[in-house]
């Protein structure tokens, strides 16, 4: 039996996307693979790079705090997505399931996520500045921005949790 819409709610699925999104794109093999084939000076070469921006990692040889601090960006984008996608009232104001405030609000969401995520991830740096991370939640918004509307698709058409 297919699980269907009236099963997925919409702060899972864009919770999911996220995770898929950070997994997949945040990868070392994509970075990789972006860095040797792509152009930076284009345009699909630069959204193909800010795809890897919230770039994780992962060495046996490593502590589990360096493990964790090192990849915080990509962990707290996924679990301030969800967070934001269940805060968020677009979706729970809509009467009809699909409507385009959920669109925007799974949107809305990752750019919240990904500016808080830089932000607070940049306080764990070893020298941590203001302008540092004024920059560094810049550029999670700016990422948020180009690859939430992912978020706000996956979202579209879910329902809030309760009914």
């Amino acid at each position: 039996m297919a699980l269907g819409n009236r099963y997925k709610t919409a702060p899972g699925a864009g919770t999911l996307a996220a995770f898929i999104l950070v997994l997949v794109f945040g990868s070392p093999w994509y970075g990789d693979w972006v860095a040797d084939n792509t152009d930076a000076g284009t345009a699909g070469g630069w959204w193909l790079r800010l795809l890897h921006w919230p770039s994780w990692t992962f060495d046996t040889s490593d502590s589990l705090r360096d493990v964790i601090v090192g990849d915080l960006k990509a962990i707290l984008l996924v679990v301030l997505t969800a967070l934001f996608l269940y805060l968020l009232p677009g979706s729970q104001l809509a009467r009809a399931r699909g409507t385009i405030s959920q669109f925007f609000a799974g949107w809305a969401s990752y750019v919240f996520a990904g500016g808080f995520a830089a932000l607070l991830a940049t306080l764990f740096l070893t020298n941590p500045s203001l302008l540092g991370a004024f920059n560094a939640a810049g550029n999670g918004a700016a990422y948020g921005l180009f690859v939430g509307w992912i978020i706000g698709l996956a979202s579209l058409g879910g329902w809030r949790g309760t009914r």
